[in-house]
């Protein structure tokens, strides 16, 4: 048996296949590229990279904040410098994240990382949604992406590595109610980030979502007092209400996709590649 194991390593290095024998999570080395980074879950997950060794560019729309979580972000160790840095830009103008990306690349230092997040639509139940807030919804959650991806593939393709990581919602597998609009279009996004796993994973890329549960974020500080609002039940008793649908018991914290986002990005999570992964306490009821 052992023959066989050392035979099979061999064969692997010989193949150049990037294979490990080991949790390799080091991202030193890597670049990455996190959106919606200002704050909450993105702002997490850019510090977990960070922390793994990567260099994080940040990608939002307030500038201030921006300078400041970058500021803040770990460095590689014996770094003299701040190597973090960020870019501005606003999803709902998708020409101002063209140019805010295409000022960043550089093909001697191309992006091996590609978080893909931003804020979800407002709730509201889908028969009163309107057109344009599909339309707003779409360019913002699956336009931007594509304009991302393009951006970034030709760096990744030459450096033979690439993870591709989407941050939308439980919705995917099952429609969260009151969230009409945001339910259509993670789904949406979730066969977009399908089909690419299937047409780069020959370059050594990965496309993957991280599908979050109540998190304890600013949009679900929101949610809650819509429902609250709506109801007319306090905030208290809404938010106990969702938390007793959770087998865990609390909300998760960004902390925790973080860490879900960042073993994504890792050389570890190299042949895992189009799946949906639910962070989210045990909450949904499928598979």
């Amino acid at each position: 048996m052992l023959d066989t194991q050392v035979q099979n390593r061999a064969r692997r290095a010989d193949r150049g296949s990037g294979i490990v024998d080991r949790m390799d999570l080091s991202l030193a080395g890597k670049k990455a590229l996190v959106c919606g980074s200002s704050q909450g879950i993105g702002r997490a997950a850019a510090v977990e990279l960070a922390a793994l060794g990567a260099t994080v560019t940040l990608l939002a729309r307030d500038e201030d904040r921006l300078r400041l979580a970058a500021a803040e972000l770990p460095r590689p160790h014996g770094a003299a410098s701040q190597p973090h840095s960020h870019l501005v830009a606003d999803f709902s103008e998708p020409e101002q994240v063209r140019q805010a990306v295409a000022s960043a690349i550089d093909p001697a230092s191309p992006f091996h990382i590609l978080v893909n997040n931003t804020g979800g639509p407002p709730g509201g139940p889908i028969a009163e949604a309107t057109p344009e807030q599909f339309l707003a919804a779409f360019t913002a959650h699956v336009v931007c992406n594509q304009i991302l991806v393009q951006a970034l593939l030709p760096g990744m393709k030459a450096a033979r590595y690439g993870r591709i990581i989407n941050v939308i919602s439980t919705s995917v597998k099952a429609p969260i109610p009151g969230l009409g609009v945001s339910n259509t279009i993670r789904g949406a996004v979730a066969n977009w980030a399908k089909t690419l796993a299937g047409e780069v994973g020959p370059y050594g890329i990965t496309v993957n979502n991280v599908l979050p549960g109540y998190t304890s974020t600013d949009r679900l500080a929101s949610l809650i007092k819509a429902r609250a609002q709506k109801t007319g039940e306090s905030e208290e008793t809404v938010k106990q209400g969702m938390i007793a649908t959770i087998p865990a018991g609390r909300f998760g914290e960004a902390s925790e996709v973080a860490a879900a986002i960042a073993f994504l990005a890792s050389p570890a999570a190299g042949y895992i590649n189009g799946i949906n992964l639910p962070v989210d306490g045990g909450r949904l009821g499928t598979l």
